[in-house]
């Protein structure tokens, strides 16, 4: 499988990052994965962390060397990484569950599966234009949905931290089906928390995908959108 694969994460203005990011390969099969460890939450990053461990271990076990159902296993590791954490809290003995967001993409045999919970985004950008990208779990996601607010004004909205979803929060999350496409030759597909996005506009991330190099063009969107909003 003939890829590129880059990876950028910030601490910002924060004290520590309570972001995770990684992948994981055979010689037929990868796992792509970030996970945003809710700020507003007590442990956010210790959810990212045990939540990226997770799927990954269950990818290392069952792609061997592909997954038999990409959709499945998807849906399933998403879904029962909710349920990790919530045993995981009560192991620790931590007060409150950890909470993470958290947005998955495996791709194998020429087509990318992905699927998200919360705010973390998953889009497949084709020569410069966007042909995929997934509808966040928010408040002003769904302001956006309803023509109440236009899409470029979600990432300075005031409500726009308000997720609606997450892994380990009081309500199970509602997984939807693992959407995919079929790959062409040159495709980008970009994985992100709000951190990436939120200070962007969807013109300003896909111009800037395709101005450089992938390293150099990922470094120069992060270094923007940490320059613009911490």
């Amino acid at each position: 499988m003939n890829c590129s694969i880059v990876q950028d994460t910030r601490v910002g203005a924060r004290s520590y990052n309570q972001d995770r990011l990684g992948y994981w390969r055979t010689p037929e099969s990868i796992l792509l994965l970030v996970a945003d460890g809710m700020g507003g939450h007590a442990y956010g990053e210790i959810a990212a962390e045990l939540t990226m461990r997770h799927i990954a271990a269950r990818f290392k076990r069952d792609a061997q060397p592909r997954l038999a159902n990409p959709d499945l296993f998807l849906f399933r590791a998403v879904l029962r990484s909710h349920s990790m954490l919530l045993r995981e809290a009560h192991n620790l003995g931590l007060p409150d569950t950890p909470r993470t967001t958290v947005v998955a993409c495996v791709v194998q045999e020429g087509h990318a599966y992905w699927s998200h919970v919360g705010d973390s985004r998953f889009y497949l950008v084709r020569n410069g234009r966007l042909v995929a990208r997934t509808r966040d779990h928010t408040v002003v996601q769904q302001l956006v949905d309803e023509g109440r607010l236009h899409e470029d004004a979600v990432g300075t909205h005031p409500e726009r931290n308000r997720v609606l979803q997450c892994l380990g929060g009081l309500l199970q999350p509602r997984v939807e089906p693992t959407a995919r496409a079929r790959l062409e030759r040159d495709d980008i597909l970009l994985l992100c928390s709000d951190g990436l996005w939120g200070p962007l506009t969807q013109r300003q991330l896909l111009d800037g995908l395709v101005a450089a190099p992938l390293g150099e063009s990922v470094a120069q969107l992060a270094a923007l959108a940490e320059a613009r909003a911490g």
